[in-house]
Protein backbone atom coordinates (compact mmCIF):
# COMPACT_ATOMS: atom_id res chain seq x y z
CA UNK A 1 0.00 0.00 0.00
CA UNK A 2 0.74 3.40 -0.18
CA UNK A 3 -0.12 6.79 0.22
CA UNK A 4 0.33 9.21 -2.89
CA UNK A 5 3.29 11.30 -1.37
CA UNK A 6 5.99 10.77 -3.88
CA UNK A 7 9.39 10.92 -1.36
CA UNK A 8 11.86 11.06 -3.92
CA UNK A 9 12.49 11.78 -8.32
CA UNK A 10 13.93 8.63 -9.81
CA UNK A 11 15.40 8.63 -13.53
CA UNK A 12 14.80 5.55 -15.52
CA UNK A 13 18.25 4.76 -16.94
CA UNK A 14 18.43 1.60 -18.58
CA UNK A 15 15.47 -0.71 -20.38
CA UNK A 16 16.16 -4.28 -21.22
CA UNK A 17 13.91 -6.73 -23.43
CA UNK A 18 13.61 -10.14 -21.45
CA UNK A 19 12.69 -11.90 -24.84
CA UNK A 20 12.18 -11.49 -28.59
CA UNK A 21 7.99 -11.34 -28.61
CA UNK A 22 5.40 -8.82 -27.19
CA UNK A 23 4.89 -11.66 -24.41
CA UNK A 24 7.96 -10.45 -22.99
CA UNK A 25 8.39 -7.72 -20.49
CA UNK A 26 10.95 -5.52 -19.70
CA UNK A 27 13.44 -4.94 -17.13
CA UNK A 28 14.27 -1.38 -16.15
CA UNK A 29 17.09 -0.17 -14.10
CA UNK A 30 16.33 3.41 -12.20
CA UNK A 31 18.42 5.51 -10.71
CA UNK A 32 17.27 7.09 -7.54
CA UNK A 33 18.97 9.72 -5.45
CA UNK A 34 21.74 9.33 -2.99
CA UNK A 35 20.49 7.11 0.17
CA UNK A 36 17.39 6.52 -0.77
CA UNK A 37 18.07 2.96 -1.01
CA UNK A 38 19.33 2.71 2.62
CA UNK A 39 16.34 0.74 3.99
CA UNK A 40 15.19 -1.05 0.51
CA UNK A 41 15.95 -4.97 0.44
CA UNK A 42 15.16 -7.25 -2.05
CA UNK A 43 11.56 -8.43 -3.19
CA UNK A 44 10.34 -4.85 -1.32
CA UNK A 45 7.66 -2.96 -3.44
CA UNK A 46 8.38 0.48 -4.78
CA UNK A 47 6.01 2.36 -7.03
CA UNK A 48 7.07 3.43 -10.59
CA UNK A 49 4.54 6.76 -11.55
CA UNK A 50 1.68 5.14 -9.17
CA UNK A 51 2.35 1.41 -10.55
CA UNK A 52 3.52 -1.01 -7.86
CA UNK A 53 6.93 -2.55 -9.04
CA UNK A 54 9.06 -5.21 -7.12
CA UNK A 55 12.45 -4.63 -6.58
CA UNK A 56 14.82 -7.74 -8.11
CA UNK A 57 18.45 -6.15 -8.36
CA UNK A 58 19.73 -3.77 -5.86
CA UNK A 59 22.88 -1.96 -6.47
CA UNK A 60 23.22 1.28 -3.45
CA UNK A 61 26.76 1.96 -4.17
CA UNK A 62 25.41 3.28 -7.50
CA UNK A 63 22.34 4.26 -6.54
CA UNK A 64 20.21 2.12 -8.71
CA UNK A 65 17.85 -0.81 -8.58
CA UNK A 66 15.90 -3.01 -11.08
CA UNK A 67 12.77 -4.14 -11.73
CA UNK A 68 10.31 -6.76 -14.15
CA UNK A 69 7.56 -5.71 -15.65
CA UNK A 70 5.42 -8.15 -17.26
CA UNK A 71 4.05 -7.22 -21.11
CA UNK A 72 0.43 -7.13 -19.16
CA UNK A 73 1.98 -4.40 -17.42
CA UNK A 74 3.79 -2.16 -19.76
CA UNK A 75 -0.07 -2.38 -21.58
CA UNK A 76 -2.01 -1.22 -18.70
CA UNK A 77 0.42 1.92 -17.68
CA UNK A 78 2.24 4.45 -19.64
CA UNK A 79 5.72 6.42 -19.02
CA UNK A 80 7.69 3.34 -18.24
CA UNK A 81 8.65 2.55 -21.81
CA UNK A 82 11.06 5.20 -22.14
CA UNK A 83 14.52 6.40 -20.06
CA UNK A 84 13.64 9.80 -17.87
CA UNK A 85 12.64 11.26 -14.63
CA UNK A 86 9.53 9.60 -12.78
CA UNK A 87 7.65 9.30 -9.18
CA UNK A 88 9.18 6.58 -6.98
CA UNK A 89 7.30 6.29 -3.53
CA UNK A 90 8.38 3.51 -1.05
CA UNK A 91 5.62 0.79 0.40
CA UNK A 92 3.93 2.37 3.19
CA UNK A 93 4.88 0.80 6.84
CA UNK A 94 2.27 0.23 9.47
CA UNK A 95 3.36 3.58 11.32
CA UNK A 96 4.16 5.93 8.50
CA UNK A 97 1.79 9.36 8.68
CA UNK A 98 -0.84 8.80 5.79
CA UNK A 99 -0.34 11.86 4.56
CA UNK A 100 -2.39 11.76 1.12
CA UNK A 101 -4.51 8.54 0.91
CA UNK A 102 -4.75 5.16 0.59
CA UNK A 103 -3.11 4.19 -2.92
CA UNK A 104 -2.82 0.51 -3.81
CA UNK A 105 -0.25 1.19 -7.06
CA UNK A 106 -2.80 -0.52 -8.85
CA UNK A 107 -3.37 1.89 -12.35
CA UNK A 108 -7.01 1.73 -13.59
CA UNK A 109 -6.51 3.48 -16.60
CA UNK A 110 -4.47 6.00 -18.65
CA UNK A 111 -5.51 9.90 -19.00
CA UNK A 112 -4.33 12.48 -21.24
CA UNK A 113 -3.46 15.87 -20.60
CA UNK A 114 -5.51 18.61 -22.27
CA UNK A 115 -4.63 21.75 -20.59
CA UNK A 116 -1.60 22.82 -18.24
CA UNK A 117 -0.91 26.03 -17.35
CA UNK A 118 0.62 28.43 -14.54
CA UNK A 119 -2.40 30.35 -12.55
CA UNK A 120 -0.89 32.72 -9.96
CA UNK A 121 1.86 31.04 -8.35
CA UNK A 122 -0.07 27.65 -9.05
CA UNK A 123 -0.34 25.58 -12.03
CA UNK A 124 -3.89 24.10 -13.40
CA UNK A 125 -3.74 20.46 -14.65
CA UNK A 126 -6.70 19.11 -16.31
CA UNK A 127 -6.72 15.53 -17.59
CA UNK A 128 -9.44 13.89 -19.49
CA UNK A 129 -9.83 9.94 -18.04
CA UNK A 130 -11.86 7.36 -19.45
CA UNK A 131 -15.16 6.21 -19.72
CA UNK A 132 -14.84 3.44 -17.41
CA UNK A 133 -13.63 5.75 -14.67
CA UNK A 134 -16.03 8.33 -15.06
CA UNK A 135 -18.47 7.44 -12.35
CA UNK A 136 -15.41 6.99 -9.74
CA UNK A 137 -14.34 10.87 -10.06
CA UNK A 138 -16.35 13.49 -7.60
CA UNK A 139 -15.63 17.45 -6.63
CA UNK A 140 -13.49 17.29 -3.89
CA UNK A 141 -12.45 13.66 -4.52
CA UNK A 142 -9.02 11.70 -4.30
CA UNK A 143 -7.47 10.61 -7.75
CA UNK A 144 -3.52 9.36 -7.90
CA UNK A 145 -1.66 10.60 -10.93
CA UNK A 146 1.29 9.28 -12.41
CA UNK A 147 1.38 7.95 -8.40
CA UNK A 148 0.79 11.13 -6.82
CA UNK A 149 -2.28 11.73 -4.10
CA UNK A 150 -4.63 14.93 -5.46
CA UNK A 151 -7.79 16.44 -5.20
CA UNK A 152 -9.87 16.84 -7.72
CA UNK A 153 -10.96 20.66 -8.14
CA UNK A 154 -14.12 20.09 -10.74
CA UNK A 155 -15.33 17.16 -12.98
CA UNK A 156 -16.58 18.10 -16.70
CA UNK A 157 -18.53 15.29 -17.94
CA UNK A 158 -18.02 15.23 -21.83
CA UNK A 159 -20.40 14.30 -24.31
CA UNK A 160 -21.82 10.18 -24.34
CA UNK A 161 -21.83 9.01 -27.68
CA UNK A 162 -23.42 6.16 -28.58
CA UNK A 163 -20.60 4.06 -30.17
CA UNK A 164 -18.17 5.52 -27.00
CA UNK A 165 -16.60 2.59 -25.47
CA UNK A 166 -15.06 2.38 -21.75
CA UNK A 167 -11.52 3.88 -22.76
CA UNK A 168 -13.15 6.96 -24.62
CA UNK A 169 -13.10 9.82 -22.87
CA UNK A 170 -15.69 10.01 -20.25
CA UNK A 171 -14.79 13.25 -18.12
CA UNK A 172 -12.38 15.78 -18.01
CA UNK A 173 -10.87 16.50 -14.47
CA UNK A 174 -9.58 19.77 -13.44
CA UNK A 175 -6.46 19.73 -10.34
CA UNK A 176 -4.57 22.61 -8.56
CA UNK A 177 -0.89 21.78 -8.40
CA UNK A 178 1.01 24.27 -6.01
CA UNK A 179 4.55 25.35 -6.28
CA UNK A 180 6.12 22.21 -3.99
CA UNK A 181 3.99 19.57 -5.82
CA UNK A 182 5.57 20.62 -9.53
CA UNK A 183 9.07 21.01 -8.30
CA UNK A 184 9.00 18.07 -6.00
CA UNK A 185 7.49 14.97 -8.48
CA UNK A 186 7.79 14.77 -12.35
CA UNK A 187 4.07 16.18 -12.68
CA UNK A 188 6.38 19.79 -13.51
CA UNK A 189 7.31 17.98 -16.98
CA UNK A 190 3.99 17.61 -18.08
CA UNK A 191 2.75 19.21 -21.27
CA UNK A 192 -0.78 18.84 -23.53
CA UNK A 193 -0.92 15.87 -24.91
CA UNK A 194 1.01 13.88 -22.01
CA UNK A 195 -0.19 10.32 -21.20
CA UNK A 196 -0.56 9.76 -17.11
CA UNK A 197 -1.57 7.09 -15.27
CA UNK A 198 -4.76 7.23 -12.86
CA UNK A 199 -5.52 5.45 -10.05
CA UNK A 200 -9.24 5.94 -8.12
CA UNK A 201 -9.69 6.28 -5.09
CA UNK A 202 -10.20 2.67 -3.16
CA UNK A 203 -13.22 3.80 -1.12
CA UNK A 204 -14.85 5.09 -4.45
CA UNK A 205 -14.39 1.53 -6.08
CA UNK A 206 -16.25 0.06 -2.91
CA UNK A 207 -19.21 2.06 -2.34
CA UNK A 208 -20.28 1.64 -6.40
CA UNK A 209 -19.52 -2.20 -5.53
CA UNK A 210 -22.01 -2.03 -2.85
CA UNK A 211 -24.55 0.31 -4.82
CA UNK A 212 -24.33 -2.82 -7.35
CA UNK A 213 -24.97 -5.05 -4.73
CA UNK A 214 -28.05 -2.97 -3.01
CA UNK A 215 -29.86 -2.51 -6.14
CA UNK A 216 -29.79 -6.18 -7.34
CA UNK A 217 -30.97 -6.86 -3.36
CA UNK A 218 -33.73 -4.42 -4.00
CA UNK A 219 -34.76 -5.47 -7.46
CA UNK A 220 -34.68 -9.16 -6.16
CA UNK A 221 -36.44 -8.83 -3.30
CA UNK A 222 -40.36 -7.25 -5.27
CA UNK A 223 -42.37 -10.61 -5.84
CA UNK A 224 -44.21 -10.22 -9.36
CA UNK A 225 -47.85 -9.29 -9.14
CA UNK A 226 -50.18 -11.94 -9.43
CA UNK A 227 -54.06 -12.20 -10.38
CA UNK A 228 -57.11 -13.76 -8.83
Amino acid sequence: MFTGIITGLGRIVAIQSLGSSSHHGKRLTIETPAGYLNDVGLGDSIALNGACMTATALDPGRNQFSIDISAESLAKTCGLTQTGVINLEKALRANDRLGGHIVSGHVDGIGRVTHFTQVGESWELRISAPRALSKYLAYKGSITINGVSLTVNQVTDLTDAADATDQTPGSEISINLIPHTVQNTALGQLSEGSEVNLEIDLIARYVERMLKDTQTHTHSSIAPATTD
